[in-house]
């Protein structure tokens, strides 16, 4: 019956799906983690808006440092809906705006200028124009009656060009093209004029000029200079300008930031007003609506603290002066404008608490005590919503970015949630075992280096000690017990909630993102996070690019090094620092790679163009290291060492064709065990594998003629192993390879020539078109039972062959491809302890916003093609017939029915029991999850009924106690009455 049940090919690929069911109903949020973000809010892209007129409720929406638009519930915090305009962006910026009273807000990113529905997030229209958005405000009066969109683009010639777009359907009203040498900064209107802001004349001596068009045609009207050449060093002095006012102005500062300089935007004038002595940095808050009064606060930072100073506009002669200021206050500080018809507050949020102002005088209408700064930490800035209640009371809950990263509700100085924002923007990870007790380990080793009696006795002491703690460990035995019957969680063993588990399922996460924060998640604790530490404060407009990250578990250290030339070497169970060099303070740095000497396992920077330089003889790598060269090309670098200095040395070079650029490089994880060194055929014969560890899969790529090569080298020699030309591939859409045991595989968008049983093209010019994947294996002889030119040699050289010819042995090839159903990108193999599960291929769906994982079996090049298997095929290699095309199966998603956004890597990691693989991936959102690509063969699913088994034999102890006194007696009578 059951060779039976396995002849079926259709029978064998369902069961390969359901083998790699990734998550059951009842095991999402139990074996899986899921941070569902949108990136930390900007300043001027988060607001609070209504998404139905005549609905009291409002929505949290803002437009990340990420690229991610989204609202969220201010009530709990939870996401509405959100939506990536682009990657794992490396840059902050981008616009978002709402118009009072509509259904929809518009966002500009990039090129394009998107309207969403403001309560479901549906994309109502999308416009790409030519040139980058400089800036994005709503026109708040038409002739229409309407409200629509002004666009203000920079050009790649560096002309402006002012567009008005039709609010409801984002067609062109009118555009302006400005083809003069001003730089475009920002875009205003009020209720008669359109105002452009250039920015003129050069770097660092710039001033500024306003052109004032009108809103019906775009035509210029007028054009009025403000501030002079010399007067302005550039863009950062600038510090808003407001829009959707009855009287929009324009700041910016003097050089040595001692005054700000205000302009009503459609005059000639300006004014002047003092800022606090050594201000750092400065801010403008106005409102955004045309009935709100024409006021605005000036927020000043200090080396002392930040203080705030409020001014009216007369509209009618456009004076401006000074109405009250607040006092000066330690920390950063935040303040919000938020507007109820014509009234306009201000709301104050401060380490001790929250205060809200009104515009007309400085009494306060409100105080409370903020809860939140008895955490350690500071606002950086947030937006506000004020209510004023029937009983004349006010209620505020603001929307604050912490200077950890963090986005809190503060309502009436309460905290409402906390949403860890700072988690996006990876750009570096690593899993870590849970560090072992430091003082035992010490001891551990001082008994190492003891004499035998000694460190007997010093053990014997031990035991004793450990005495100590025999009552805590019998009073948690019942908690043990209890949650290993009902699969909860076993209590914490230390204070972080760090604690290893038997099955090797617990261990933390070292994640490092893009703002220089480094954070710590407990992968058994359902991805809490354990700590975050910032080890130094990144120099502005600067995004900490690390080349590598490195755990040494045996030390319990975590070190990550940077382009900068700094590093972190922090401890991994706590995040204390043990070293830090801040950005700068070293050369540069291209790459890094985790190599092993004679002082042991450590991370080892490359310089610039790929030079590593002079190294101590005990730091000398064991290893050839393969770098990038200054023009693009791979090196080989090894170490010759000499009177105690190791001196590099370039062993080998493999340039690309002329016009190829290499877009890849992947090998083998450094944790790759081969469980077999054969396959075994359906006729019993065995291929044997080609399991060379140092192989690197290298993908060049050809624009001028769209070609793509992938390249298999040998990292010893720098010997081309293989080659193979994919023609018509698109490498603007990326391409990912990934290299595991004796096999490899490269996606990427390219042309399928179709073709007839001759292997011509059936038809010229046509064929399939999409994402592909290629899959090849490595064997050491075309022929079964032959170890090839190698034989049965236990040792192998690269640059020595053991053959008769002088040539490196060449693996034996067989490839496939498959067309995806969808584009993969990010790819990664499971890992096991003894590589003697399957493998699984985990990619990135952007499309379907899911990580998949394909087996192993289905991307098989040894795939019958054009019948099916044979039953011996099938039982001894598990084969399945051939198809073009890999469907994704919902079944093989390991993130279940969640949305996860912008995935840049997937980092897997062995646990303990060989059926299971621990998986990570993060970028914009943080997902964790377990997978077992050949079912836990080695553990108890949780169907299994432990209450019931315990029961049972529990039942059984007491019937033979209470049946062994009737037994005996039996046996007593029985004995009396046998006949002697």
């Amino acid at each position: 019956m059951r060779h039976s049940l396995w002849r079926s090919p259709a029978l064998l690929l369902a069961a390969t799906a359901s083998l790699v069911q990734a998550v059951y109903k009842d095991e999402v949020g139990h074996l899986d983690y899921h941070y569902e973000l949108i990136g930390v809010p900007q300043i001027e892209t988060t607001l609070f808006h209504r998404p139905r007129k005549d609905d009291r409720a409002s929505l949290l929406y803002t437009l990340s440092d990420v690229g991610v638009v989204g609202a969220v519930n201010p009530g709990n915090g939870a996401v509405v809906w959100r939506q990536i305009l682009t990657g794992n962006n490396t840059q902050a910026g981008g616009h978002l705006r709402a118009a009072d009273g509509e259904d929809w807000v518009v966002s500009a990113y990039g090129n394009s200028v998107h309207a969403w529905n403001a309560l479901s997030g549906r994309n109502t229209w999308w416009m790409d124009f030519p040139g980058q958005v400089k800036d994005l405000e709503l026109m708040e009066l038409t002739e229409q009656d309407r409200k629509d969109v002004l666009v203000l683009f920079e050009e790649d010639d560096g002309s402006a060009t002012l567009r008005r777009l039709h609010g409801q359907q984002g067609n062109v009203v009118w555009e302006f093209k400005d083809h003069g040498r001003d730089v475009p900064l920002q875009v205003s209107n009020n209720i008669e004029n359109v105002f452009l802001v250039s920015l003129i004349g050069p770097v660092p001596s710039q001033g500024l000029r306003v052109s004032v068009h009108d809103p019906a045609t775009g035509r210029r009207i007028d054009d009025i200079p403000l501030a002079a050449k010399g007067e302005v060093s550039g863009k950062e002095d600038v510090i808003t300008v407001g829009g959707n006012s009855a009287s929009p102005i324009m700041a910016w500062t003097d050089k040595s930031t001692a005054k700000v300089k205000v302009n009503v935007l459609g005059t000639k004038t300006k004014q002047e007003f003092p800022l606090p002595a050594d201000t750092v940095e400065v801010a403008l808050h106005a409102p955004h609506q045309l009935q709100s009064e024409p006021r605005f606060l000036v927020h000043s930072r200090t080396k002392q603290g930040n203080k705030g100073e409020v001014y009216h506009i007369n509209l009618k002669n456009n004076e401006i002066t000074k109405a009250y200021e607040l006092p000066l206050l330690p920390g950063l500080g935040t303040f919000s404008t938020s507007s109820e018809g014509a009234n306009v507050y201000f709301t104050r949020v401060t380490q001790d608490e929250v205060l809200v102002f009104s515009s007309e005088s400085h009494a306060v209408l409100g105080r409370w005590p903020n809860k939140p700064a008895a955490q350690g930490v500071q606002a950086v800035h947030g937006v506000s919503e004020v209510v004023k209640k029937a009983d004349d009371s006010y209620a505020v809950r603001s929307a604050v970015v912490t200077d950890a990263d963090a986005w809190v509700l503060v309502r009436n100085g309460e905290t409402g949630w906390s949403r860890p924002e700072g988690l996006t923007g990876g750009v570096a990870a690593a899993i870590a075992e849970i560090p072992n007790d430091e003082e035992f380990a010490k001891t551990l080793e001082q008994e190492a280096h003891s004499s035998v009696l000694s460190a007997y006795i010093h053990r014997v002491k031990r035991h004793i000690k450990d005495l100590e703690r025999l009552p805590d460990y019998l009073a948690s035995i019942p908690g043990r017990f209890s949650s290993s019957i009902v699969d909860s969680d076993v209590p914490a063993a230390t204070p972080l909630g760090l604690a290893r588990d038997s099955f090797g399922f617990h261990k933390v996460v070292i994640l490092a993102t893009k703002r220089g924060r480094l954070y710590a998640l407990n992968t058994g604790d359902r991805g809490r996070i354990i700590w975050s530490i910032k080890p130094f404060e990144m120099p502005r407009g600067q995004l900490w690019d690390v080349k590598g990250i490195f755990v040494q578990n045996d030390k319990g250290l975590v070190t990550v090094r940077g382009s900068s030339g700094d590093y972190v070497i922090a401890k991994i169970e706590n995040g204390k620092l043990v070293d830090v060099v801040s950005p700068g303070t070293s050369p540069v740095v291209q790459s890094t790679a985790v190599v092993d000497s004679a002082s042991g396992q450590f991370l080892l920077p490359i310089g610039r163009d790929g030079t590593v330089g002079d190294l101590p003889a005990s730091g000398r790598p064991a290893q050839t290291l393969v770098v990038r060269g200054s023009e693009g090309e791979l090196k080989g670098l090894t170490w010759t060492t000499e009177d105690g200095v190791a001196t590099e040395k370039v062993s080998w070079l493999f340039s690309p064709p002329a016009g190829e650029s290499i877009v890849e490089v992947a090998m083998r994880a450094a944790h790759d065990p081969i469980a077999q060194i054969g396959r075994v055929l359906s006729d019993r014969r065995v291929r044997y594998k080609y399991l060379n560890p140092n192989t690197a899969v290298v993908a060049g790529l050809k624009p001028d003629d769209s070609t793509l090569t992938i390249y298999l080298l040998d990292t010893i020699s720098g010997q081309i192993l293989s080659s193979t030309k994919h023609e018509d591939v698109d490498g603007s859409k990326g391409v990912d390879c990934v290299m595991a045991e004796n096999w490899f595989a490269c996606t990427f968008f390219g042309h399928h020539a179709t073709q007839d049983a001759n292997g011509q093209a059936a038809v010229p010019g046509r064929g399939l078109r999409g994402y592909q994947i290629v899959v090849t294996d490595l064997y050491e002889s075309e022929d079964p039972n032959d170890r090839g030119p190698l034989g049965h040699a236990a040792n192998f050289s690269s640059l020595e062959p053991v053959d008769e010819p002088t040539e490196v042995p060449l693996p034996s090839l067989v490839t496939q491809a498959w067309m995806l159903s969808a584009p993969m990108t990010a790819l990664a193999v499971t890992q096991t302890r003894q590589g003697i599960s399957s493998r699984l291929l985990l990619g990135y769906l952007p499309e379907e916003h899911g990580i998949v994982g394909i087996p192993r079996q289905m991307l098989d090049p040894r795939r019958t093609v054009g019948r099916d298997p044979t039953p011996q095929e099938v039982e001894a290699e598990g084969l399945i017939k051939y198809g073009p095309v890999i469907e994704v199966d919902p079944r093989q998603v390991v993130t279940h029915l969640r949305e996860v956004l912008g995935v840049r890597e997937i980092v897997t990691a062995p646990a303990v029991v060989e059926s299971t693989s621990l998986v990570f991936a993060y970028g914009v959102d943080v997902f964790g999850t377990r997978v077992a690509p050949s079912m836990t063969f080695d553990m108890l699913g949780k169907g299994f009924d432990k209450l019931t088994l315990i029961g049972t034999v529990a039942s059984l102890v007491v019937g033979v106690a209470l049946l062994r006194p009737l037994v005996r007696k039996k046996q007593t009578d029985l004995w009396w009455k046998a006949p002697r």
